[in-house]
């Protein structure tokens, strides 16, 4: 049973490992250690089913999966983290800060909409999936899942507008 359930899971994980981390931090407003929190527990949940949709979409299933637990988490109130008395090394420092400071920005507005609406925003125009497709990821009707994307995508305008205005 566990040969029959690894074949081609492995590969998949693997290949798609770095696009479900983008789109979960997307999803959870850059914070990477949730990202990576929700594709560990999207790919478990894709284990358990593997054998009866590895023929079928498994794409489409780990990427509702990961849809719903970023919102079941935006729900909750603590994640479980604890405090500790020293922080880890960092690495050292790296320019890279044109890249950091753009992607802050947009994380930044990202965690601003309403989880529904982010994950429209990046189901729709990251992700480039079709209406239908978010919709079925996002568990409404087409209208619904368009209206969020709308919507997330004016405020976003707005939030990223106002962040750039000039101060006279």
């Amino acid at each position: 049973m566990e040969q029959v359930r690894a074949d081609g899971f492995d590969e998949f994980a693997a290949a798609r490992w770095s696009t479900l981390l983008h789109v979960a931090r997307l999803l959870t407003a850059g914070d990477r250690q949730r990202a990576e929190d929700l594709v560990q527990e999207a790919l478990v949940k894709l284990w358990f089913a593997w054998p009866k949709i590895a023929d079928q979409a498994p794409e489409a299933y780990v990427r509702t999966v990961l849809v719903r637990l970023a919102a079941r988490s935006a729900r909750r109130r603590w994640w479980g983290e604890r405090p500790v008395e020293q922080l880890p090394d960092r690495a050292g420092p790296v320019d890279v800060s044109s890249a950091v400071a753009e992607r802050s920005r947009l994380e930044g507005a990202l965690a601003q909409l309403s989880p529904k609406q982010r994950a429209a925003v990046v189901l729709r125009y990251y992700e480039d999936l079709p209406e239908a497709q978010v919709a079925q990821a996002l568990g409404c009707p087409v209208g619904t899942a368009r209206s969020h994307a709308s919507r997330g995508v004016a405020r976003l305008r707005q939030i990223l507008s106002d962040a750039v205005r000039p101060v006279t």
